[in-house]
């Protein structure tokens, strides 16, 4: 222990010569006190006068004072702090006086837990202060994020860097009648210490008192649960370094030149740790993934872990499992989720209540939207109102934290224990007919417009077609739009079809499958096209439709093929269609059968079978005249060379590549330019294959280079992430592994995505490859 003779100078210097006689920099002691090396500066410039104790003693550790000079170090920091009656501002008709105790902070929690980025934030602000815009942090966000206690814990954590007084005031943002700004001006004034006669009658007299009275002051101020932007602006300060923390669930976009802290759900990991502090770690560790499981069930929101560790905690002999079995139950959720006076449903009715009719409507209805997300289309047809009015509501309960929106295009999506409040509130408001209703609007548009904008993908149509389509003024213009509305709302048309198959619309099911069936060849990696064409020939047979039975059966042995990598099933389907075509004499789907049959049985092993049975196939089709007969005889061409290749008869197979190639680059048959630069890069695939097959590999680079970037222009991932492992093994053979490690890399990653069965092919080839590469030398 250091012992030191200390002097009555004031506490900057007496810090600063202690520190200096320590020997320890600025960042030295900070960091063995704990603090922040901006605070400690603040003190020893005099800026902060008057820290707190438990401030002062973990300086007085840090810097190794015997008890003695410790205590003359809390003495010359005691002297600093304010004091009962300390008067602020000198004025000879006036009574303004500092009064302890109103206004009082809340106590912190205990275990407050993450936010680390957040309360940096805040720290960073306060070191960056300028007199003339004293700072104000927004803290904004959906309900049960812990933003009051964010905000009350960040206030303690700062409360030694103003020493002139921390205050709070609850603003009572989610009440009838919220705490006007009148109002909460007065209280301030008072925890400021003006008395009762001296604050002004009017609203502006007494903003102008307080900023008057807070800009030679250091305040901390934090304005909890604030309603709009008209509540808040009369109390921000206009001057000084006072910090003010705003706490809303409205995003309180109005308010100029603030700094926004957006809180969001916490990480799996953080609503672990926060369930762990309050039911304790032995606990935890006796059923890990119990907990893990309670977390995904209160979708990692604070308020709901929270009460779930509190149930926990006054039942310490409860299993945790039990609970999570409890909570897995969606109709019980927000009912387990309740713990004395907190309750997730309460929380969640304060801010609905809030809410505009309209939008209390879009809230209800938005949860009878298929996917994770939705459009204000969707909300439009859902709510039955106009579609700008829609796009307001949902901008409105975006604004109040009820939904969260798309940070790039125009969608929205609940929050799972919001969307089950939004249910319940649905089930007591909207009566079966109201909603039986909405649904029905929703299916109708719905494979209206997606069966229009599939239609632009059609072989024997182009892009700039006119097609029908619900709303033309809104429809997709091209096939780019059309592309994109059909990926965005995968989830919303995919359930309408079922849903008029359930319903008994049989060909509507029939024509928006056909108009997929194009569209369906850009995007084979989607799973979901199987269940596409599974209902389209259930009902076609409803129906009694033999061709469509045929046309959908050599769909679905497609989509087995290329979407699921079910041989057997493609083969099955295949054969189906082949046996109904017969049936009814129509070449064309019995050509298509053998083609898709014949593909199924080469993946099979069963490589002779394949060979004749795509034989057969070109034979029938090359008979026929229709165009699309021409496309199903390219097809099957360019299949029945990959079988012969993969035989050994490479030779053959290039002339036949060669052959479709060269088709393919003419505009054949009157059919869109698209379809046509699809089944040219199809064949340029299959030619490189073949030279690198013949061990030509400076010839196979040219004709996979250009498939590889035909299948990105076609937006095809997935064709154009298989071609790039291609590519990128002929450059392997060409000795060239810097330019063989970057596309074998970009084909790993792209192909991990598909799920393709080719990933680990491009991982071997690339752990081949690495030790040649620059960077493994």
């Amino acid at each position: 222990m250091r012992t030191e003779s200390v002097t009555s100078d004031g506490l900057g210097r007496l810090l600063l010569s202690l520190r200096c006689g320590a020997g320890l920099s600025q960042e030295e002691l900070a960091a063995a006190a704990g603090i922040s090396v901006r605070a400690l500066a603040d003190l020893e410039r005099g800026r902060t006068r008057g820290p707190q104790r438990r401030t002062v003693q973990a300086l007085a550790a840090a810097l190794g004072l015997d008890p003695a000079c410790a205590e003359q170090l809390e003495q010359a920091a005691k002297a600093g702090r304010p004091r009962p009656r300390q008067q602020l501002l000198p004025a000879a008709d006036s009574t303004v006086t500092q009064v302890s105790g109103l206004l009082a902070l809340p106590r912190d929690i205990g275990d407050f837990t993450a936010r680390g980025p957040a309360l940096s934030q805040l720290h960073a602000l306060v070191d960056s202060e300028h007199p003339a815009h004293p700072p104000v942090a927004v803290v904004s966000g959906q309900p049960g994020l812990g933003k009051t206690a964010f905000a009350v814990h960040a206030a303690h954590e700062l409360a030694d860097r103003f020493p002139d007084g921390v205050f709070a005031i609850d603003l009572r943002g989610m009440e009838d009648e919220p705490t006007s700004a009148r109002d909460a001006l007065a209280r301030l004034l008072g925890a400021l210490g003006v008395a009762e006669s001296e604050v002004p009658a009017g609203t502006d007299d007494r903003a102008g008192l307080y900023r008057s009275l807070v800009g030679e002051r250091r305040i901390l101020l934090v304005l909890d649960n604030a309603v709009d932007e008209d509540q808040v602006r009369p109390l921000l300060p206009g001057s000084g370094s006072s910090l003010t923390i705003v706490t809303s669930r409205r995003a309180l976009a109005g308010i100029e030149s603030v700094h926004r802290i957006a809180l969001a759900v916490l990480k799996r990991e953080e609503a672990v740790e926060l369930l762990t502090r309050i039911i304790g770690p032995q606990r935890v560790r006796r059923e890990e993934q119990a907990v893990r499981d309670l977390a995904d069930l209160c979708g990692h929101l604070p308020l709901a872990v929270r009460i779930a560790g509190q149930r926990l905690a006054v039942r310490p002999e409860e299993h945790v499992g039990k609970l999570v079995a409890r909570l897995a139950e969606e109709s019980r959720r927000l009912d387990s989720l309740q713990a004395g006076g907190l309750q997730v449903r309460a929380a969640f009715a304060l801010s609905y209540q809030q809410l505009s009719p309209s939008s209390q409507l879009l809230f209800r209805r938005a949860t009878l939207a298929a996917g994770p997300d939705f459009s204000p289309e969707s909300a439009a047809l859902l709510t039955g109102l106009p579609a700008a009015r829609a796009a307001l509501c949902a901008e409105e309960l975006t604004d109040a934290g009820l939904l969260q929106p798309d940070s790039v295009v125009e969608r929205y999506r609940f929050h799972d224990l919001l969307k089950l409040f939004a249910t319940e509130q649905l089930g007591l408001e909207d009566g079966p007919q109201a909603v039986a209703e909405a649904r029905d609007r929703l299916v109708h548009w719905m494979l209206a417009r997606a069966t229009a904008a599939a239609l632009r993908f059609d072989a024997e149509r182009h892009a700039e077609d006119p097609v029908d389509d619900p709303d033309p003024a809104s429809a997709p213009a091209d096939r780019a739009e059309a592309r994109g509305w059909l990926e965005a709302e995968r989830s919303e048309w995919m359930a309408a079809l079922r849903q008029a198959q359930a319903a008994g619309r049989h060909q509507q099911v029939i024509d928006a499958a056909e108009a997929m069936h194009w569209f369906s060849d850009v995007n084979h990696h989607w799973e979901l096209w199987v269940e596409v064409f599974t209902l389209a020939v259930d009902s076609a047979r409803v129906l009694g439709s033999r061709r469509d039975e045929a046309v959908h059966l050599n769909y679905l042995s497609w989509a087995y093929s290329y979407c699921l990598n079910d041989n057997a099933g493609a083969l099955a389907a295949a054969d189906r269609a082949c046996a109904v075509a017969r049936e009814i004499g129509d070449a064309l789907q019995i050509g298509w059968a053998l083609g898709y049959s014949a593909g199924a049985l080469r993946r099979l092993g069963r490589t002779e079978e394949s060979i004749h049975r795509f034989q057969d196939a070109a034979a029938r089709l090359a008979g026929e005249d229709a165009p699309p007969a021409r496309l199903a005889e390219l097809s099957v061409l360019n299949a029945l060379g990959r079988g012969l290749r993969e035989s050994g008869r490479v030779e053959e197979a290039l002339v036949i590549h060669l052959r479709g190639a060269e088709l393919s680059r003419q505009s054949l048959w009157g059919q869109a330019a698209e379809t046509m630069a699809l089944y040219h890069a199809l064949a340029l695939l299959e030619t490189g294959n073949d030279l690198a097959a013949l061990g030509r590999w400076a010839e196979a680079e040219g004709p996979l280079r250009e498939a590889v970037e035909d299948f990105e222009s076609l937006r095809a991932p997935a064709w154009s992430e298989p071609a790039r492992l291609d590519l990128g093994l002929v450059l392997r053979r060409l000795t060239r592994y810097d330019e063989a490690h970057e596309t074998l890399l970009a084909a790993r990653g792209g192909l991990s995505q598909l799920k393709s069965p080719r990933q680990e092919e491009a991982a071997a080839a690339l752990r081949a490859v690495e030790q040649f590469t620059t960077g493994g030398r």
